[in-house]
């Protein structure tokens, strides 16, 4: 019995399974609470199997022996995300100023604001480095990280804080702010929140993931330019 425990703790397998079975019932908590805010999966999801390694005493390196597969479909699914905007692309030149404005000046606000404010907290410039890039997607944001000195397994965990905070706080203050069209919303969710964000208005709206696909994927890029300018003027 303890070697067949031993063989599912050490399995690939196991850990994709656990992990769609948590997105999964993510899923179904959404459904029940009629989407309520603080019922995003991605959230869901990761509570339920961070509690589950708590509890069975897994590490993370063994968790990821099927994480890991997880990962490696990330990238086209990302891409995945050209579809919905290629739909859309009747809108992009009426938005083409928006977008030129917007998505850099986002990007160096959260840029200098993640370094200053870890700065004014004390915080090393190791960890300024980690967290500078986490308004980028998490492969962009790791690699950016390991090029400027960073910690890739920290800026991992603050780029998806920072999704799953964007996720679900974003709409709500989009609403109070008064912000209606699906167009602005996407580009703010996808420049702030990425892939979390992104699939948060993927479920609201398809222009409005459209557009949060492209600022998603705008951003990345600014960000793996802009960083190492900022971090080394700041």
């Amino acid at each position: 019995m303890t070697e067949a425990l031993d063989f599912l703790r050490g399995s690939p397998l196991t850990w994709v399974f656990v992990t769609l079975l948590a997105y999964r019932a993510g899923l179904w908590v959404r459904a029940r609470t009629h989407g309520h805010p603080l019922a995003q999966p991605v959230l869901v999801a990761a509570a339920l199997i961070i509690a589950l390694l708590a509890v069975l005493g897994i590490d993370y390196d063994t968790y990821m022996t099927g994480g890991q597969l997880i990962h490696l479909v990330l990238g086209p699914a990302t891409v995945a995300l050209a579809v919905p905007l290629h739909r859309q692309a009747h809108h992009l030149r009426e938005m083409a100023l928006p977008l030129a404005v917007a998505l850099p000046a986002g990007a160096l606000v959260s840029i200098g604001s993640a370094v200053l404010t870890v700065r004014a907290l004390g915080g090393g410039e190791a960890l300024q480095n980690t967290i500078a890039p986490k308004a980028a997607t998490t492969p962009v944001a790791i690699a950016i990280a390991e090029g400027i000195g960073g910690v890739p397994a920290l800026v991992a965990v603050f780029t998806m804080l920072a999704g799953m905070l964007g996720a679900v706080f974003g709409p709500w203050l989009l609403d109070r702010l008064g912000v209606q069209d699906r167009r602005v919303r996407g580009l703010a969710m996808g420049a702030v929140s990425h892939g979390v964000g992104t699939s948060r208005s993927l479920h609201d709206s398809i222009v409005e993931g459209a557009f949060a696909g492209l600022a998603m994927g705008l951003t990345a890029l600014l960000t793996s330019i802009l960083v190492p300018v900022v971090v080394a003027l700041l």
